[in-house]
């Protein structure tokens, strides 16, 4: 049973770029497609690698621990300069490769446009990414990484650390103390035993708050729309409904990103709905709650006590009526600050960076496809495979056809929610869209370049009989609806066809249209087809010997013997044009097709 998902987009495939080739004739060239819109053409696109003749540079926006500091120095140039402005930062971005910020540098679409297209990366030192414009990165090909566990720990505990002074009044119990006064019956607190704490965002920070307070006696409720449950459960949490959660809490501890659904989340309306005498702890963002609002609650009642690390406007105004509230403990963004915490988000960071430069795939992306380490890893050998077909599987439409309609198709033992994709997907319309345009395409704008010329790829998965150790036994890419340079990569349904396998942790072509092969896909490929007769291999090989073409294998597949075969033959060097007519001119030739990998 093959379960089928499409992805369809606007506009037509499209570039001005044509590039050369070497095949003979007309139906030799790569297909010739009108240009993008102007805005679209403006636009750079960036591939995730350091130059190989220079170290790249990476801006450190805001401090960064030591150890990650210096492990940025082993691979790139380095430039810490803190407290840029935005014109300031606009100035400097073009003439860099990364950036790493915290929360307070804002990497607005103007400093992606102002890099002009050099920027391969944006680290963010911690998890919330809401001061990172996400669209803009994309667009531009911007790879964003976070550090979503090294401070996990830190901002849980602090979150713990805050629900406990809030209760018992310790911050206000030390400044009394300190200005000469002794008001025990003034700073009564509240136990936290048998209480119910509600967790908004049951993520990392989430969840570990919850741990902490099972341990301390609490009862725990967690939302989170996004949260499994088998995992809620194993921590001996429920999941209920948000209105559920602000109904039933006596705290509430906020761990959700500042997202336009989250932005001001508990305001007027949200305090109504909560008990009397509620107590809130935040350490997430600032912006979702409505300050003026908290304000309200506070003076009304409604809530008892808050406990807040961070802020819509951060530092807040000294005159803040939130800030300077009896009733509410602050703190300076503290979260992630500890010693342990620092120097494990600086190397996170640093780490994810350096490897994202290098171009391997990044496990903490942001957005890029969210594919978990182990999938990643398993996977690898299978990305450049799927990257080379796309390039085989464009290259062999003749000029004048419109890509439009890529067809893949995954064959596994495994089942189909068993099988992540979406790595492949983009490379594959990596490997569709560079050949024939101006753009460079990476992982993280593939899909944004392929609505932004109306590729429209559908992807279906086949169930085999088969071990589900490997995650697939082969990929087919098909491209419908085009003419082919290479009239026997069209299979019998009408659709140029290849298909590829990993042996050995080595891509292999393993079918053209309707013929079976086995070739390695390394260097360039000459494809032939050809009467199925005796001495072809030599004397294709001796006319590539005459012109000093090394050859690194030959193949040849074919229907039946004596009728019709396909000669793939790898060379290291581009064979020139007068080396391929010779090729062409050889009587038991049919067509021939160069393609570069």
């Amino acid at each position: 049973m093959a379960a089928t998902t499409s992805t369809t987009v606007s506009n037509l495939l499209s570039t001005k770029k044509n590039l050369s080739s070497l095949s003979l004739t007309s139906a030799n060239k790569l297909p010739t497609l009108s240009p993008l819109p102007t805005s679209s053409r403006r636009q750079r696109f960036i591939v995730l690698s350091a130059s190989l003749n220079s170290k790249p540079t990476v801006l450190v926006a805001e401090k960064l621990g030591e150890a990650g500091i210096n492990l940025l120095k082993d691979f790139a140039n380095v430039d810490c300069s803190y407290n840029l402005s935005p014109d300031e930062l606009c100035t400097k971005i073009s003439l860099c490769d990364a950036i790493i910020v915290r929360s307070g540098t804002k990497v607005s679409r103007e400093v992606f446009e102002s890099s002009g297209g050099r920027l391969k990366v944006v680290g963010r030192a911690g998890v919330g990414i809401d001061n990172v414009d996400l669209a803009a990165a994309t667009e531009h090909g911007c790879l964003v990484v976070n550090a979503p566990t090294a401070n996990t720990i830190a901002a849980a505990e602090h979150g713990i650390a805050l629900l406990a002074a809030m209760a018992r009044n310790v911050a206000q119990a030390d400044a009394s103390v300190k200005a000469g006064k002794w008001q025990r019956s003034k700073y009564v607190g509240v136990s936290l035993v048998g209480k119910t704490l509600a967790v908004m965002g049951f993520g990392k920070v989430g969840s570990e708050v919850a741990r902490r307070a099972k341990g301390l006696g609490m009862h725990v409720i967690a939302h989170d729309p996004y949260a499994p449950a088998d995992r809620a459960r194993a921590v001996g949490v429920e999941l209920v409904s948000f209105d559920e959660a602000i109904a039933a809490a006596d705290f509430i501890s906020l761990h959700m990103p500042l997202t336009p659904t989250t932005a001001k989340i508990l305001n007027d309306e949200t305090f109504a709905k909560m008990k009397k005498g509620v107590r809130i702890v935040n350490v997430a963002r600032g912006g979702v709650i409505d300050e003026d609002a908290l304000v309200r609650a506070l003076d009304a009642g409604i809530v008892a006590q808050a406990a807040l690390d961070v802020f819509t406007v951060e530092p807040p105004p000294q005159d803040s009526k939130l800030v300077q509230h009896e009733r509410v403990t602050v703190t300076p963004h503290l979260g992630a600050s500890t010693m342990e915490a620092q120097e494990g988000v600086a190397i996170e960071i640093a780490e994810a960076v350096v490897g994202a430069l290098k171009g391997e795939l990044a496990s903490t992306s942001v957005n890029a496809p969210m594919v978990p380490a182990e999938v990643l890893t398993e996977l690898k050998p299978f990305v450049e495979l799927a990257e080379k077909l796309g390039r085989l599987a464009v290259q062999l439409v003749s000029g004048g056809s419109g890509v439009k309609d890529v067809k893949v198709t995954y064959a596994s033992a495994r089942a189909p929610d068993d099988l992540d994709t979406r790595v492949l997907r983009a490379m594959i319309i990596k490997g569709l869209i560079e050949p024939i345009s101006s753009a460079f395409v990476n992982l993280v704008n593939a899909d944004f370049s392929a609505k932004q010329r109306g590729l429209r790829i559908s992807e279906e998965r086949i169930l085999q009989d088969g071990s589900p150790e490997s995650p697939l036994d082969s990929i087919q890419v098909q491209i419908a609806n085009v003419e082919s340079k290479f009239a026997s990569a069209i299979s019998e349904n009408g659709e140029i066809t290849v298909e590829g396998r990993v042996k050995d942790g080595i891509p292999h072509l393993t079918k053209v249209g309707s013929f079976e092969m086995d070739v390695s896909l390394e260097g360039s490929i000459i494809v032939c087809r050809q009467v199925d007769q005796p001495g072809m291999i030599g004397k294709v090989g001796s006319v590539l010997g005459e012109e000093n073409v090394n050859v690194s294998f030959m193949t040849v597949g074919r229907i039946a013997p004596r009728k019709h075969a396909v000669m793939a033959i790898g060379v290291d060097e581009q064979p020139s044009k007068e080396t391929l007519k010779k090729i062409g001119d050889i009587p038991a030739i049919e067509e021939f097709v160069f393609l570069k990998l």
